[in-house]
Formats: structure tokens, C-alpha cells, sequence
């Protein structure tokens, strides 16, 4: 079998990071949910790995092009891995054991320095642990930990169809 461009897989790479933007820019305008603090540190994600992707679309034609965007869209991914695993670990702890809720990402933004932030996120809040919708019985952090093992895996399949070295 052969692969696609290391273009052609950055373009459609990027293209559902837009897909997953998109779908989480619905759930919130269209179907009211309020994303938590994890979930803007996921989209943070997405939207990184999607620039990487749209970088490496101008920046494919060359194996170090590639390769880098490959490597950066990887980055992007794992750290995504970790946010939702963290958000889906949240939700399946016992009720007595979440963490009560917190203030709002914006109210921390305007206190708090980005280091403390940053740690007060990802220690979690009781909003983190809610599960508002489902599908298909899974939860939105847990698509979205799905989604981004698949662009972990789409950023290895770039740096495969890296073109050879001339």
C-alpha cells in the first residue's frame, strides 16, 4: 500500500482538526454546553495540532519539512492524550472522590499566574468530572482522547510518507 503525500495527509489532517473545532464550537453555541476548564486546554490542543498540520501542508515538500511537522502535530497530540486521559480519568473516579468545583478559567486567567493556572486545570474540578452528553456511550473527553490518539497515529503516517532525501 502506498501512502498519500506527506501534503496530502497534513492537509486532510488538518482538515479534521477544523472538523473537531467545529463540532465542539456547535456543542456549545447550538446545544449550550459550557466548555470546562480541560476542555479549553483540549481545544488549545487541537488547535495547535491543526496549525502544525496546516504548516506542514507549505512545508511537506522537503523530508526535514515533513518530519518537523510530523514531530510538532505529535507533540500537540500526546499532549492532548494527556489532557483528555486526565478529563476521562475525572469523570470515572467515584462521586465522594471529585474534586469540588472551582472558579472559571477566565476568573483564574485574571488572578492567578499561568504556572498556577495551569496546575489548578489539570488537577480538576467537579464540573470536569460531569458527563452532560453521550454518544455512542462514550463521553465528549473520552471521543476526544479517541481523537487524539488518531492524530498521534496520522502524525507518524506523515512522517512516513516524508519524501525521501535527495
Amino acid at each position: 500500500m502506498t501512502l498519500p503525500s506527506a501534503r496530502t495527509l497534513c492537509a486532510i489532517g488538518f482538515a479534521g482538526c477544523i472538523f473537531l473545532m467545529a463540532s465542539a464550537l456547535y456543542m456549545e453555541h447550538q446545544m449550550g454546553m459550557d466548555p470546562c476548564p480541560l476542555c479549553v486546554f483540549q481545544r488549545v490542543s487541537v488547535i495547535i495540532a491543526g496549525l502544525f498540520l496546516l504548516m506542514g501542508v507549505f512545508v511537506s515538500g522537503s523530508r526535514t519539512g515533513a518530519r518537523i511537522g510530523a514531530s510538532l502535530t505529535a507533540l500537540a497530540a500526546l499532549s492532548g492524550i494527556g489532557l483528555a486521559g486526565r478529563h476521562v480519568w475525572l469523570q470515572h473516579l467515584p462521586a465522594d472522590q471529585v474534586p469540588q468545583c472551582g472558579p472559571g478559567l477566565e476568573y483564574l486567567l485574571d488572578v492567578f499566574p499561568w504556572q498556577e493556572v495551569l496546575a489548578k486545570v489539570l488537577t480538576g474540578s467537579g464540573e470536569c468530572a460531569e458527563v452532560s452528553w453521550r454518544f455512542l456511550g462514550l463521553s465528549i473527553p473520552e471521543w476526544t482522547l479517541i481523537a487524539f490518539i488518531g492524530l498521534f497515529v496520522w502524525a507518524l503516517l506523515i512522517w512516513r510518507a516524508a519524501p525521501a532525501a535527495r
